[in-house]
């Protein structure tokens, strides 16, 4: 299924099939395409929305999650979208979806987390990007995959590109310095949207501990694991992650959370 990317007022955004909207947010060498097969499944009876994250060309002063979360923030403002909807978030996604949700209590009727930063990352597997070695690139790429195959050589063509590039980097440290610093264990108890916690059991970079912890802290929230998966459970396990989002769809009230 090739997404078919849309472009208005400066967003770059796809907009796919019609219904109930879930807005779905990458991670840091995330791109559109990584939610490809939640489309492919949902976009049948809902309207699934992913806004491409300028985290490579944002201005370097807001580059971070409060910048990003701005961003999100102005796209939903510009789309005019409805007045609640649910939010999904892998790895960086989904501390943005947690943090727009803190600060749009009301808007968030459902949260979707997998693979989240906002309490720990292990990131890049404990260091930054290495600037023209591939090598080390197609590791680390890897390293977000139980099964490195899954990390083709045209995804590690894309990120070794983007690493490339000293302005890319710079902002990329950036913004993964931001993640860090902004731990939201104090907050989260003020998030009472339903919320699916849906991780790889494999996960090295955000490991099992940390899906108990964000289980623990949010009140009204559901783990599942899945099985010979790490980082980007809807890349790797893809009918798995479809299977525990359409029940909790069904199962949940989609209400907005009380501000």
């Amino acid at each position: 299924m090739e997404l078919r990317r849309q472009y208005q007022q400066g967003y770059e955004y796809v907009d796919e099939g019609q219904g109930p909207v879930l807005l779905l947010l990458h991670g840091l060498f995330g791109a559109l395409s990584n939610w490809q097969d939640v489309v492919r499944e949902f976009a049948t009876d809902h309207r699934v929305i992913i806004p491409l994250l300028p985290i490579y060309d944002m201005p370097l002063i807001q580059a971070g999650v409060p910048g990003l979360v701005a961003y999100v923030e102005g796209f939903v403002a510009k789309l005019a979208l409805p007045s609640s909807f649910t939010v999904l978030g892998n790895s960086l996604g989904g501390h943005i979806a947690l943090v727009y949700a803190l600060n749009n209590a009301k808007r968030v009727n459902r949260l979707v987390l997998t693979g989240s930063s906002g309490l720990f990352e292990d990131s890049m597997g404990g260091s930054f990007p290495k600037r023209g070695n591939y090598a080390y690139v197609q590791e680390r790429v890897g390293y977000t995959f139980y099964d490195p195959t899954v990390a083709t050589q045209e995804l590690v063509d894309e990120v070794f590109n983007v690493t490339n590039s000293n302005s890319k980097c710079l902002r990329i440290i950036a913004i993964a310095r931001s993640a860090q610093r902004h731990n939201l264990s104090k907050e989260l108890t003020k998030i009472t949207a339903p919320t699916l916690l849906v991780w790889g059991l494999n996960d090295t970079i955000t490991p099992p501990p940390v899906a108990h912890e964000f289980a623990r802290l949010l009140p009204n929230a559901e783990l599942r694991f899945l099985d010979h998966c790490c980082h980007a459970p809807m890349m790797e396990r893809p009918a798995g992650f479809n299977a525990y989002l359409r029940r909790f769809l069904r199962t949940t009230e989609a209400v907005p959370a009380v501000a």
